[in-house]
C-alpha cells in the first residue's frame, strides 16, 4: 500500500459520490462539513446530549472554526445552545424543530444518494463491498469506527406496506434468489402471482405484510395469508437482504407472523420452503416450527427438495 493508492481511491471515491459537484444540491444550502455537524447533532449516541466539545472531538475540528459554524445555525434558528449535562462550563447543542428538519432533508438525500449508487451494484457484490468497507474502518479507524458503530436490530423499523413496497417484495425476492441459487424467473412469476392475490384480493384483519426498513429503505419481508384448510395461516416470501443480515430481522418478522396469526384467532401456522434455505430453516425451527414433510421436484431450473413446516399456535392464556 502507497500514499499514491490511497489518494487514488481518494479522488475515485469522492467522484463517484458526487463530493465535488456542488451542482448536485447534495448538501445544499450548506457545505459539506456543515452538513456533517447536522448529522452528528441529529444522531447522539443513545440517551447522550451533545456539546460543543464532543463534536469538536468526535470530527477533529478546529475550536474555532466549529464555533463559527455553531454560531451560523443558531443566528438560522437550527440550533439552541445551553448549559451541559457534563460540566457547566461547557455548552450544550440542540437541534431545533427547523434544525431536525433540515437535518432530515440532508439525510433523505444521502440516502437517495446512496440507494442510486448501490443499485448498480449486482446484489451478488453487495456483501464483499461492505465488508471491504469495514476493513477500511478497522484498518484506518484508530478506535473511531467504534464511536460510530454500524445499525444494531433497535435500528430496525417493521411496518405495513406503502406505496411501491410490494413490487419491491417481488423484485427482491427475484433478485436474492437469483443472485445466491441462480433460480431464474419462474420464481419471480410464482411470487409476482402471491403479490398480485394478495394486493387485488385480502382480508386486512386475518392477513398483512410487514415491511422490514433500515435507515429509510426496506430490507426484509413476510407475509401471512389465510391458508386453504379452516384455522390455518400461511407464512410466504419471508426474506432479508444480504447487507441487513445478522440483526435478527428475520426473527423478528417470523415473529410478527406468529404473534398476528394468534391474536386474529389462527389455530395453525405453516409455511413451504426448499432444502437449500438454510438459515430460513433454522429461523422456523427456533420458533417452533416442526418438518412434516418433503417432496423432490424441479422448479425455478433447480432440483429441489420442498419441504412443508408447521406449527400450533396457543393462546397465551392456554
Amino acid at each position: 500500500m502507497t500514499v499514491h493508492e490511497i489518494r487514488s481511491f481518494n479522488r475515485f471515491y469522492t467522484n463517484v459520490i458526487g463530493a465535488l459537484d456542488y451542482s448536485r444540491h447534495l448538501y445544499a444550502p450548506y457545505t459539506l462539513t456543515e452538513s456533517r455537524v447536522l448529522y452528528e447533532l441529529a444522531h447522539p449516541a443513545r440517551g447522550e446530549h451533545v456539546d460543543a466539545a464532543d463534536l469538536r472531538t468526535r470530527l477533529s475540528l478546529d475550536a474555532g472554526y466549529l464555533s463559527r459554524i455553531l454560531g451560523k445555525f443558531e443566528r438560522e434558528g437550527l440550533v439552541e445552545r445551553g448549559s451541559s449535562d457534563k460540566d457547566s462550563r461547557r455548552r450544550r447543542i440542540t437541534l431545533t424543530a427547523r434544525g431536525r428538519g433540515a437535518a432530515e432533508l440532508l439525510d433523505e438525500r444521502s440516502r437517495e444518494a446512496v440507494g442510486t449508487l448501490l443499485a448498480t451494484v449486482p446484489p451478488a457484490d453487495r456483501e464483499r463491498l461492505g465488508a471491504a468497507l469495514r476493513t477500511v474502518r478497522e484498518v484506518l479507524g484508530d478506535g473511531r469506527a467504534a464511536a460510530h458503530p454500524g445499525p444494531g436490530p433497535d435500528d430496525v423499523l417493521l411496518r405495513e406496506p406503502g406505496p411501491g413496497d410490494l413490487g419491491w417484495i417481488v423484485a427482491r425476492n427475484a433478485a436474492v434468489y437469483a443472485a445466491e441459487f441462480g433460480w431464474n424467473t419462474d420464481y419471480e412469476g410464482l411470487v409476482a402471482r402471491i403479490v398480485a392475490d394478495f394486493a387485488q384480493d385480502h382480508d386486512p384483519h386475518l392477513e398483512r405484510v410487514w415491511i422490514a426498513e433500515l435507515d429509510g429503505r426496506p430490507v426484509g419481508c413476510v407475509m401471512c395469508v389465510r391458508d386453504e384448510a379452516p384455522g390455518t395461516a400461511r407464512l410466504r416470501l419471508l426474506l432479508v437482504e444480504p447487507e441487513a443480515r445478522g440483526l435478527g430481522i428475520g426473527d423478528r418478522l417470523v415473529r410478527a407472523v406468529i404473534d398476528f396469526a394468534r391474536g386474529v384467532g389462527y389455530r395453525e401456522l405453516v409455511l413451504w420452503t426448499n432444502d437449500v434455505l438454510k438459515s430460513a430453516r433454522s429461523i422456523y425451527q427456533r420458533h417452533g416450527f416442526v418438518l412434516v414433510g418433503e417432496t423432490p421436484h424441479r422448479s425455478f431450473g433447480a432440483d429441489l427438495i420442498g419441504q412443508d413446516w408447521k406449527t400450533t399456535l396457543h393462546r397465551a392464556a392456554e
